[in-house]
Parts: structure tokens; C-alpha cells; sequence
């Protein structure tokens, strides 16, 4: 494609093309834009024309981003987060409405905010909630997410951001399994799944005992809590999420990971948006209830 560059760049174009970015496919992004695969591709070629290259390079798996891709994919996404922002202000006169997509861990998620969903959600009929917890980072920056609840200082200036607990850990194990270990037998420990080699925890615990000391494995802090409860051997768990559990029992098995700080974070500029600012609200006030659990 020749690089020959005009100025004329149609929003509607950048936005499709951040929608692939984030989506991959033609098909998925027609799908989220509730539009059709030749739509797609008609408007990212149009962008590729405007701009005189290559966005993406196309595969049998889906659409890459090229080099010049994403070189601009961050511009393009301030400018869907900008245009998101100019709708949701507008639109919405008779006080919050609309969808707000939450991420954050399964445990968080679980044990601390669906118990009090109704606090949250108090007075807001016309919001919709959704809870995210895959285990991938939902990315702010590309409005994946509406607001997240991130363990660990956030580095993003963009972000508004407000620390609104700190979680503590220990070791834990059934009361079976604690006396083995007080007969200074080896320690059979329950860890995180090969899967989650991203998560700060299942890294500390693999450099703390070694990838061979594990006899079970699993991403939910909730299914670790279990296993060890049912004898299956010693887990480090966030203490909010061992308390739910009455068969554990706190064990000495050296040091266990630093406190980490939880923190709710959502894009500047659209904190303030009456639905993302209901929801941020509501869940500062659970959190503020429920501190000292975690």
C-alpha cells in the first residue's frame, strides 16, 4: 500500500478499527458493533487509505496489529474513550443509566461484592452491573473495563485511582493436615495453575518452594481453600477468604507473601460519568464496611 497520507480521518473509521484491535476477528467485532463483516473491513480499509498503511496484518487466525497499528492504537482508543465520554454525559438526564463493567478477581468478586450487591446497586434501577473475572487484565485504557479492583500500587496516570483495602495472607490447612507439618513431615502445598504464571502470588509461591512442592493447583483462591480444608494439603490464602472457611486452620510454614494493597481504579475521564460515579461510590462504601475483614 502506497504511504501517502492525507488528513481527512473519519471517526466512525478509528472506530471500528479500535474495535478490531480489541476484538481480533471480523466476526467478533461485527458482532459488537452489531453490524456485518463487510462493514468491518470497509471502514478499517478506509482508515488504511486515510492514513496511507497497513494497520493490521491479516491472518488466518484473526488481525494482527502491524507496526503503525499500534503505534496509534493508543490515540485511537482516548478518542473512543472521549466520544464514549460526550454520549454517556448527554445521555442520560433523568440520573444514571446504562451498563457498567466491573473486573476484577474471582475471590473479590465472590466473597466481598455479591454479598452486597444490593448496597451497591441501591437506588440505581436503571444500571447494569457486570463482574469480570477473567483471569487476563481487562484493560481500562481500551474501555474493556469500566472500573477495576487491582492488587498492587497502580503506575498509570490516566487512572483515578483510590486504595480501598489491604489484603493479608497466611498458610492454611485442615487440622490433619497442620499436625504433619508440626511433626515436621514434608509439607504438601496447594497452589495456582500453569495458567497463572501473570498473578504476583503463584509467582511468590513458586520461588518459595519450587515448582515440584505443589500436589494441587487451581486459579481460584476459592477451590485452593477447599482443597486444603479437605486435607489435601497446605494453601496460602488471602485471609478474607480463609475465614469463610471453618475447617482451616492458620499454620506456621515460614513467612508468607506481604500484605498487598487493593485498589479501585477507572479512567479519569470518565470517573465522573452518574453511572460510573454511582457504582465507584457504591463499592468505596462496601469496602469502607468491610476493611477490616481483609
Amino acid at each position: 500500500m502506497p504511504e501517502q497520507k492525507r488528513t481527512d480521518i473519519d471517526w466512525e473509521d478509528v472506530r471500528f478499527f479500535a474495535a478490531l484491535a480489541r476484538h481480533g476477528s471480523l466476526s467478533a467485532t461485527a458482532r459488537a458493533l452489531k453490524v456485518n463483516h463487510a462493514t468491518v473491513a470497509r471502514r478499517v480499509g478506509a482508515l488504511e487509505s486515510a492514513l496511507g498503511f497497513a494497520l493490521f496484518e491479516r491472518r488466518a487466525d484473526g488481525y494482527q496489529l502491524s507496526r503503525h497499528g499500534t503505534a496509534i492504537l493508543s490515540e485511537a482508543g482516548a478518542m473512543e474513550s472521549a466520544a464514549g465520554a460526550i454520549r454517556d454525559r448527554l445521555a442520560y438526564s433523568n440520573g444514571p443509566s446504562g451498563r457498567v463493567r466491573l473486573t476484577t478477581t474471582r475471590s473479590i468478586a465472590d466473597l466481598v461484592i455479591a454479598p452486597r450487591l444490593g448496597d451497591v446497586l441501591r437506588g440505581l434501577a436503571d444500571v447494569e452491573l457486570e463482574i469480570v473475572t477473567d483471569i487476563r487484565v481487562q484493560s481500562l485504557a481500551q474501555r474493556e473495563a469500566d472500573i477495576a479492583l487491582r492488587l498492587g500500587h497502580p503506575k498509570d496516570s490516566d487512572l483515578t485511582g483510590k486504595r480501598v483495602a489491604t489484603i493479608g495472607y497466611a498458610f492454611y490447612a485442615s487440622k490433619a493436615a497442620a499436625e504433619t507439618v508440626a511433626e515436621s513431615r514434608p509439607a504438601r502445598l496447594i497452589g495456582y495453575d500453569l495458567d497463572s504464571d501473570g498473578v504476583a502470588e503463584a509467582r511468590w509461591l513458586e520461588t518459595k518452594f519450587g515448582p515440584d512442592a505443589f500436589v494441587f493447583r487451581s486459579s481460584s483462591n476459592v477451590v485452593q481453600a477447599n482443597a486444603a480444608a479437605a486435607g489435601l494439603g497446605i494453601a496460602m490464602l488471602p485471609r478474607f477468604v480463609a475465614k469463610q472457611n471453618p475447617a482451616l486452620v492458620e499454620i506456621d510454614c515460614g513467612e508468607a507473601m506481604p500484605d498487598r494493597e487493593l485498589w479501585m481504579l477507572a479512567p479519569a475521564n470518565l470517573v465522573d460519568i452518574p453511572r460510573i460515579r454511582a457504582v465507584w461510590d457504591g463499592l468505596a462504601e462496601i469496602f469502607a464496611v468491610s476493611e477490616d475483614r481483609l
